[in-house]
């Protein structure tokens, strides 16, 4: 990765946020996106150009408004020569029980997890392909295996996973188009879930115990930098929770 730029979404906070350092410390050059962390965003900023000057660039984003991505794009090229990745990282998560949904929940779930995604790869992809690069969508063990109470959700995902194959067979050869499913890795932030039902799932797993975000950071480096021949998949980190689902 030493040399390389990866344009990492929803990069300031959680998952994103590991995925970019694990991604820095790897030697790569990191954009990072956010859409309202500012202050994380920047702070990040100033931690990777402590350890290696002018290797990491922060930019805001609304991901919704599709005007703004290819501006994005041309942002973490002009600042850094070339992109030789794209992590589809930022996410819309709640519930939407039948019955409920509306337009604002649709264009939010499927806004944020599938037609951004989509959008943001069509403009990133004469980089991507300049550079024989490689695109990592961050998908869900819920795509395959629908949540109940989180049909829309589902739905975006599950368009995600199918638009990672889709794309692969798109970009191919010059780009590698894959996606990590994550199981129980981080709770969401309004505790949804309790932490009777938080036991269950863990329980649930193969492993009996929940992932750390630092798991799918090394699953998105790996199908970035050691995965050449791989393209078209999803690997499922969820410590074996789908094995019986």
């Amino acid at each position: 990765m030493i040399g390389k730029t990866v344009l990492v979404t929803g990069a300031a906070k959680r998952v994103g946020r590991a995925i970019a350092r694990e991604l820095h410390a790897a030697g790569a050059n990191i954009m990072i996106h956010h859409r309202s962390a500012q202050a994380a965003a920047e702070a990040m900023v100033c931690e990777f150009n402590a350890l290696r000057p002018n290797s990491a660039l922060c930019q805001q984003a609304d991901l919704l408004d599709i005007s703004a991505l290819g501006m994005l794009v041309e942002t973490a090229v002009t600042y850094f020569g070339r992109l030789d990745a794209l992590v589809n990282n930022a996410s819309s998560f709640y519930a939407t029980p039948l019955g409920t949904i509306d337009l604002l929940a649709w264009d939010d779930l499927v806004g944020s997890n599938l037609k951004a995604p989509l959008f943001l790869t069509q403009a990133a992809a004469p980089h991507l392909k300049a550079a024989q690069g490689a695109v990592v969508n961050i998908t869900d063990i819920h795509a395959e295996r629908p949540l109940a109470g989180y049909p829309l959700y589902c739905m975006a995902k599950a368009g995600l996973l199918g638009l990672t194959r889709a794309l692969a067979i798109e970009l191919a050869p010059e780009v590698r188009v894959n996606a990590v499913a994550p199981g129980p890795i981080l709770w969401p932030e309004d505790s949804v879930f309790d932490s009777e039902m938080q036991d269950r799932i863990v329980a649930h797993t193969l492993l009996k115990r929940p992932g750390s975000p630092q798991d799918i950071a090394r699953a998105v480096r790996f199908l970035l930098a050691d995965a050449a021949y791989v393209t078209g998949q999803v690997v499922n980190v969820d410590g074996g929770r789908t094995a019986h689902l």
